[in-house]
């Protein structure tokens, strides 16, 4: 059963920033260390140096032939509470477990990548070392970066509103502070008395771009066809007009693939490798919705509007408001928007709803927002008002307590209706000019109107609209032109 049916939250994949995974049976996705590696939103990166923190530890006492080497991995006991991996059945995890710990150990002390510094980040174990798979990569790190996992786990169930299990122990996760596997009593996601973590759909993949097999054969064995001079004459063939050529079968019988041959061409060659990382890192992309979940895009679309539609004006709705609103941001802005979590939420949810989400964006308006406006913008904060009435300097003023030089100076706020928005629209003028930061307001109807855009230009479940981010520019043009 998936966790959106265990907990009803009558929400498609689309609208929920996790996996939405299947507790029963583990679904064939991967937590890629070297995508975490490339993104530049506050998340991730905190997530990424955990990683580095760690492998650099690992990495040090390897190459001392420090036997505390085997300490730092014995911790790395079989995941099974993410429910990602290539189990069959019954998600039991494919880690680095007490069965196979000592062989890893072997693989990683006996590494000449290692040694010779080829290894400088966990993915790279992949390429090169022996017994380092996908899956186990996947489980490695979500053992390191547990903490992070079960932090993100209790923001979602704030955020949509399931409860979680007090005093409940942890399991090892490690610690980049005191550089040490540490753990905890905390509040976790238990489901028949099973820990779950969430993961962010925002950070898995297929793993099928970083890979070595990838780099053998696309780059390792294109780069010898076109180097004929380091090849052995019997390899090299004439075409009728007298040019020379070689077979990429006659190199992989000459050349078979090994992790060790990859190693000692890539000390040859560390140019291919090189290009190799910058050509995985260009063709990452996004896991889109679809790939998670089927979904008829149109039809959530148009289930979303009359949601909407239906919520009362009113602090009583403002919970069950604030998390429509939510899962539709989500599918609106994913994945330019990602790891959202409220910030606080006083009074049942009547009174005062922020939701903040990390900017991850490497393009179209809140990119732009950064590099060409120059309004600083980590975080984007959102504030939710179920009023009837318009919102006025007060509710300006509760998002302007939100920003800061750190976290970030750009909101949306979001209600119902504003019928004299020019009036408003003067008063985020006014923020902007006196240096407090941006912030644009969004209404029932604009938020319906993206949403009919969406359900018409929707292909294969992707979410192709260009309308919320027009709408943005527009209304960023008023507030500065006038």
């Amino acid at each position: 059963m998936l966790i959106s049916q265990i907990f009803k939250l009558n929400k498609q994949q689309p609208e929920l920033d996790f996996v939405d995974v299947n507790v029963d049976n583990d679904i064939r996705l991967f937590i890629d260390p070297y995508y975490l590696a490339n993104r530049t939103d506050p998340w991730c990166l905190e997530v990424s140096e955990t990683i580095r923190n760690y492998f650099q530890n690992l990495i040090d006492k390897l190459r001392a032939k420090d036997k505390e080497a085997i300490q730092l991995l014995s911790y790395l006991h079989e995941p099974n509470e993410t429910c990602l991996g290539l189990s069959q059945g019954k998600p039991s995890g494919r880690g680095v477990g007490s069965h196979d710990m000592a062989n890893i150990y072997e693989s990683l002390s006996k590494s000449k990548a290692v040694q010779t510094g080829i290894i400088s980040d966990i993915e790279d174990c992949h390429i090169f070392v022996e017994g380092f798979g996908k899956d186990k990569l996947s489980d490695m790190t979500t053992g390191i970066i547990r903490r992070h996992l079960i932090k993100y786990t209790q923001q979602q169930a704030m955020l949509n509103g399931f409860d979680l299990r007090q005093g409940t122990p942890s399991g090892f996760f490690w610690d980049p502070e005191l550089s040490r596997w540490n753990n905890e009593y905390t509040e976790m996601l238990v489901i028949d008395n099973r820990k779950i973590l969430l993961v962010p759909k925002g950070i898995v993949s297929f793993s099928t771009g970083y890979t070595p097999d990838k780099y053998y054969n696309k780059f390792v064995l294109d780069y010898l066809r076109n180097d004929l001079s380091s090849l052995k004459p019997i390899l090299i063939q004439q075409r009728k007009n007298g040019q020379p050529y070689v077979t990429k079968k006659s190199l992989r019988i000459e050349y078979p693939y090994s992790k060790e041959f990859l190693h000692d061409f890539t000390q040859r060659n560390p140019k291919i490798f090189n290009d190799f990382r910058r050509k995985a890192k260009n063709d990452y992309r996004q896991t889109e919705n679809y790939e998670l979940h089927p979904c008829d895009i149109p039809q959530l679309t148009e289930y979303l509007i009359e949601q909407l539609c239906a919520i009362a004006v009113g602090p009583e709705n403002a919970t069950q408001y604030h998390r429509l609103i939510a899962g539709i941001l989500e599918l609106i802005f994913y994945p330019d928007l990602m790891f959202p979590y409220i910030e606080q939420e006083i009074d049942q949810g009547r009174k005062r709803i922020d939701i903040v989400f990390n900017n991850a964006s490497k393009e179209k308006f809140f990119y732009d927002l950064h590099s060409i406006k120059k309004i600083h913008c980590p975080y984007i904060f959102i504030e939710c008002k179920n009023y009837s009435s318009d919102p006025k300097n007060p509710e300006i003023d509760q998002l302007i307590g939100r920003f800061s030089t750190t976290r970030g100076i750009f909101g949306l706020l979001l209600c119902r209706q504003i019928k004299d928005l020019d009036l408003f629209i003067e008063r985020c003028k006014d923020t902007l000019k006196n240096g407090h930061g941006l912030i644009i307001p969004l209404i029932d109807s604009d938020i319906m109107s993206i949403l009919d855009d969406i359900g018409k230009t929707a292909k294969v479940g992707i979410v192709q609209s260009q309308h919320i981010y027009n709408l943005l520019e527009e209304r960023c043009r008023r507030i500065y032109m006038g």
